[in-house]
């Protein structure tokens, strides 16, 4: 029996792809590239955008033709489903299962369809899964790179957002857990390690050691336990929300050598009153006064760290890189409280930006707000954000013109490696394909908005 998995969305569900994979392959199923050879179609479908369902429901239309052609295929729908999406597509799939009941599905597969619609929130559902499918290891897509999931759900009912409902209450793994699952990833080859959750830095697990003298391990004592693992690697994660940042966890970040001076903050909006309609529980004022925080911080500390100069390759070292999410034409965002928003964008000069026109949500509360920035205004909206965003990334890549950087090349295309810089900058190189995977110095010759040029530093 052979498998095909499609994924939508964030690293969160790249990483449920992967656990999928394995359970699949210890139940006898082998992978294939061609869907139309799969005797089993997984969607890992997304719900952030509407644009993302409806993509899941053009590729539900098609499956419906591949099982007309070949009767004994199965599909299965997967991932972040509202309640309202669980109905629509359960007509085009012979199963449609949350990715916490992971640890049954091999039960499941056995019968010729299985639904199982359930409030990702109740109580009998959590006592019942909790978020146990995480122990379940993953296979990697690429060993160079692990996706480590330190918790599940979410608990801020951001107005717009639907995880809490399609991903259910936060829950944390145990840091002895997450510790295990990174060292095992490291002995298979990783050089760069993802935290994950959908709000990572409000991490919080209980310790049973009696070295430590808080009970508590905070998102903060995590990332240092992480660090002091033996091994050559960088470390990042995602997704935090500014409520979360603690001064305490700044300075771990810069601090902690392994972590790479790069960091995704999501803002969605440059004015207090969407904000609070959005219910982000933060100003404007306080999040560019955290901004500020973190970047002198980090200059400060780095710059202790290494006195003597950054070594061949850390060029920048001290200097944070900072993207951000923004949604434009939210419910009742007047033109106005846009310009606030540009405003805000320009003063902080982000290098990297992830900008989404607003779509409701179902089960949302947002959903109950009347949509009335019209398609065209959300799409001026963008643009202006995106031209403002090119000007500053290329302002921010062109400070690497002529220096040395290591790059982990992450792929090799028509000659090319590309990869990714320790400021997740894109790099695009001549190279061998056998480096994939591998860290290399790279001299940067050409600055673009979204990405650098250069060329390999053989040793």
């Amino acid at each position: 029996m052979k498998y095909f998995i499609i994924t939508f969305g964030c690293q969160m569900n790249k990483s449920d792809s992967e656990r999928i994979a394995f359970l699949l392959e210890r139940i006898g199923y082998k992978k294939t590239p061609n869907e139309r050879e799969a005797d089993l179609i997984v969607i890992n479908m997304c719900s952030v955008r509407q644009s993302a369902v409806d993509r899941v429901y053009g590729l539900a239309k098609k499956f419906t033709q591949i099982k007309n052609q070949k009767s004994k295929v199965k599909t299965l729908l997967t991932g972040c489903i509202s309640k309202k999406d669980f109905l629509r597509f359960q007509k085009f799939f012979d199963y449609v299962l949350p990715i916490k009941t992971l640890k049954i599905w091999p039960e499941i597969l056995k019968k010729k369809g299985g639904y199982y619609l359930s409030n990702q929130r109740e109580k009998e559902f959590l006592e019942k899964f909790k978020c146990d499918y995480l122990k379940i290891k993953p296979k990697h897509e690429k060993n160079f790179s692990a996706f480590v999931p330190i918790s599940s759900g979410c608990d801020n009912f951001c107005s717009y957002c639907v995880v809490p409902y399609t991903r259910g209450s936060l829950i944390c793994r145990p840091h002895e857990e997450i510790l295990e699952e990174i060292r095992d990833a490291l002995k298979n080859g990783a050089k760069e390690i993802w935290l994950l959750g959908q709000n990572v830095n409000d991490y919080h697990s209980n310790s049973k050691l009696k070295s430590q003298k808080s009970k508590v391990i905070n998102f903060a004592k995590l990332l240092k336990m992480v660090n002091d693992v033996p091994g050559n690697f960088w470390l990042r994660f995602t997704s935090p929300h500014p409520k979360n940042f603690s001064e305490k966890l700044i300075e771990t970040m810069a601090k902690c050598e392994k972590f790479t001076p790069y960091l995704n903050l999501p803002l969605q909006s440059g004015d207090d009153e969407v904000l609070k309609r959005m219910r982000r529980n933060y100003t404007a004022k306080e999040y560019k006064n955290l901004v500020k925080k973190i970047r002198r911080v980090f200059k400060k500390i780095r710059k202790s760290i290494y006195k003597k100069g950054f070594p061949e390759g850390f060029a920048l070292e001290d200097t944070i890189s900072i993207s951000t999410d923004i949604i434009v034409g939210f419910c009742g965002e007047t033109k106005k409280q846009f310009q606030n928003t540009l405003k805000l964008f320009k003063e902080i000069k982000f290098d990297m930006a992830y900008i989404a026109q607003y779509s409701p949500r179902p089960g949302t509360l947002a959903e109950k707000f009347e949509d009335d920035v019209p398609k065209d205004e959300k799409e001026r909206r963008w643009k202006l954000l995106q031209k403002i965003l090119q000007k500053f990334a290329l302002s921010f890549n062109k400070k690497f013109l002529g220096k040395k950087i290591l790059v982990l090349a992450e792929e090799f295309k028509d000659g090319f490696l590309i990869g990714k810089s320790r400021h997740h900058k894109s790099v695009k190189f001549e190279g061998k394909e056998n480096l994939v995977g591998n860290f290399v110095l790279v001299k940067i010759e050409r600055a673009f908005p979204w990405g650098l040029k250069g060329k390999l530093i053989e040793k």
